[in-house]
């Protein structure tokens, strides 16, 4: 798919199902993306020193962004989404909290100048975006050397007992539990834009050929949902 047609495509799809994106998500995990996405918030919290700031990428309703700053209340938080819809979604979670904002902006040109951040984290997103490197290029761009790069993400797992399951689930039943019979061929995009991403190897693969050291993952439910890090 070329860049600007998948870029379109993207943002048709989160501009119509952002209202019942958080619900949605719930069913489609079975309550278990909480437990997934603590995985990255715990790594944040650990290794982010106090008093800094870190940047959430295509940050989406802002989960994260609102989890690291509930967190640690010590630091700034900075979420970027290209969607206004969703963004609007975050902005009424907020609820007032001061160490946390949202802004619009692209993730393949990010609005900051260099070494701005103490760590940046991509949950759930950079699958949907136009050009993985890029993407991941620009995180490190913002990001203070010694600081990390997180990715959250889901990927087709490596087992070949686990995958047909897998398969099963995200082709035929993910579509209909997420979007109901209006928003179906939206959460079809999810399942088809996991088919087209990077396997965990081939990500960690482009963390090490941008200059990242000390990459590591830690898997989830059999590798199909995989957090990904490295550092500057």
């Amino acid at each position: 798919m070329a860049e600007h047609s998948k870029e379109q495509r993207v943002y048709s799809v989160f501009q119509s199902i952002s209202e019942g994106y958080d619900r949605a998500n719930n069913r489609i995990s079975l309550g278990l993306q909480n437990s997934w996405k603590k995985a990255l918030t715990d790594r944040l919290a650990a290794d982010t020193p106090r008093g800094t700031n870190i940047l959430d990428v295509c940050c989406g309703t802002g989960d994260i962004a609102l989890k690291m700053a509930d967190a640690r209340r010590d630091l700034k938080v900075t979420g970027i989404d290209f969607s206004p819809a969703m963004l609007e979604v975050a902005e009424s979670k907020r609820c007032g909290r001061r160490n946390v904002r949202f802004t619009r902006g692209n993730a393949m040109k990010l609005p900051y100048r260099d070494d701005s951040f103490t760590a940046a984290c991509i949950s759930f997103g950079l699958r949907n975006t136009a050009d993985y490197e890029q993407v991941l290029r620009e995180m490190k761009r913002v990001v203070r050397p010694g600081g990390y790069i997180y990715c959250l993400d889901s990927f087709v797992p490596d087992s070949p007992v686990v995958r047909p399951f897998y398969n099963i689930y995200f082709r035929f039943i993910m579509p209909m539990l997420g979007g109901g019979r209006k928003y179906k061929k939206e959460y079809m995009w999810l399942y088809e834009s996991t088919q087209k991403f990077l396997h965990r190897r081939e990500l960690e693969d482009l963390y090490r050929k941008l200059g990242l050291r000390a990459v590591n993952h830690k898997n989830r439910m059999c590798g199909a949902c995989v957090l990904v890090w490295g550092q500057k």
